[in-house]
């Protein structure tokens, strides 16, 4: 009997799983990860401090931030080693979140996509409500751990001064970062609406190309030592990202779909809680969010709850939450994800309520 009950749940877990390796491991999560290892050996930790770090002024370092996301078409996991490479090599916190919020939920391939299923008025209000909410999640989480980052910024720039770092104006660092933004990018961008394998040939062009590269241009040395610090990235979110993947599956076997369609409609704070509860939980794909909302807007939505599906969808999942207390420190992912479910929540039925 207890059989019968599990095995369902163990197939769906096993099935979201299998999918979510064959569909995106190799195309986007072994890409970001070799990123995030070559930004942690080859950028500048200086320029990252004088930009990005806790005495640059939030007028600087919130937008910079903000706007260097747009052009990432990643999901909430694929841009974990992205955003923490960061961290790891000067950033301050805010930043850092920012980018972590604002990669997946508003890169101009989701704004566009956004507005062609969607319309511009929810286009538009997704925009606002998610930098809005970006902009107050990286002044909490900055103000919140304030002492922590001083002392964190002060060892940083000691080991800058004493140790240097791997300057990004260096022609072959820049040339390989690139690279492997290209990398990225192009299956996210070219690949759109095309079965997994013309995805796959479209990777493998740029992977090619920047496995060549690195061969000619760089050291046996300078090679390990970037494969070692992609390996640290590796061994800290992939086998988290994989566990959350599963239960998601499960709990998406184990939820009704009509209490779903109840639970979701008007405008009221408490739909636009739910909607936002179960985007910050579901994994989304790059891109799959519309499509969904809309569907459930179809089915009797309100657009705030919509609104808040659609900033916490990309933004959020398990399987991210759980990698981000890995990489961050638990205290830090808590206060992470419990701000941006309730700045996102108000900010959503606010502007639900204001313009519709």
């Amino acid at each position: 009997m207890v059989l019968d009950l599990l095995l369902p749940l163990l197939v769906a877990g096993l099935t979201t799983l299998t999918d979510y390796v064959a569909l995106h491991v190799v195309t986007c999560l072994v890409p970001a990860f070799l990123l995030a290892g070559a930004m942690n050996t080859f950028l500048s930790r200086d320029v990252i401090i004088r930009y990005l770090g806790s005495s640059e002024r939030k007028t600087v370092s919130f937008p910079l931030a903000a706007v260097s996301s747009i052009g990432l078409a990643v999901c909430s996991c694929t841009v974990i080693p992205i955003a923490s490479g960061l961290y790891r090599r000067g950033s301050s916190l805010g930043p850092a979140f920012i980018f972590l919020w604002t990669a997946p939920a508003l890169n101009i391939l989701t704004i566009v996509y956004s507005g062609a299923i969607l319309g511009l008025d929810m286009t538009v209000m997704r925009i606002v409500a998610a930098l809005s909410t970006a902009f107050i999640v990286g002044l909490v989480m900055v103000y919140a751990f304030r002492r922590e980052e001083r002392e964190r910024e002060e060892k940083a720039r000691s080991r800058t001064s004493t140790a240097g770092g791997g300057p990004i104006s260096g022609r072959k660092s820049l040339a390989l970062i690139l690279l492997l933004v290209a990398t990225l990018l192009l299956p996210n961008y070219l690949g759109i609406g095309r079965p997994y394998m013309e995805k796959l040939m479209i990777f493998s062009v740029p992977f090619a190309v920047t496995l060549i590269y690195v061969y000619k241009a760089f050291k046996t040395e300078e090679i390990k030592e970037w494969l070692r610090e992609t390996w640290w990235f590796v061994r800290k979110i992939f086998p988290l990202l994989l566990a959350g993947v599963f239960i998601v599956g499960v709990v998406g076997a184990v939820l009704p779909e009509f209490w779903i369609r109840q639970a979701l409609g008007g405008n009221g704070i408490l739909p636009t809680f739910t909607a936002n509860l179960l985007g910050s939980v579901i994994y989304f794909s790059s891109l799959t969010e519309s499509p969904f909302v809309k569907m459930l807007m179809d089915l009797g939505m309100g657009k705030a709850p919509a609104l808040a599906m659609l900033l916490t969808g990309p933004g959020l999942s398990l399987p991210s939450m759980l990698a981000i207390m890995r990489i961050f420190t638990v205290k830090k992912g808590v206060v992470y994800i419990l701000t941006t479910i309730v700045i996102s929540t108000l900010a959503a039925f606010a502007l639900g309520n204001l313009f519709w």
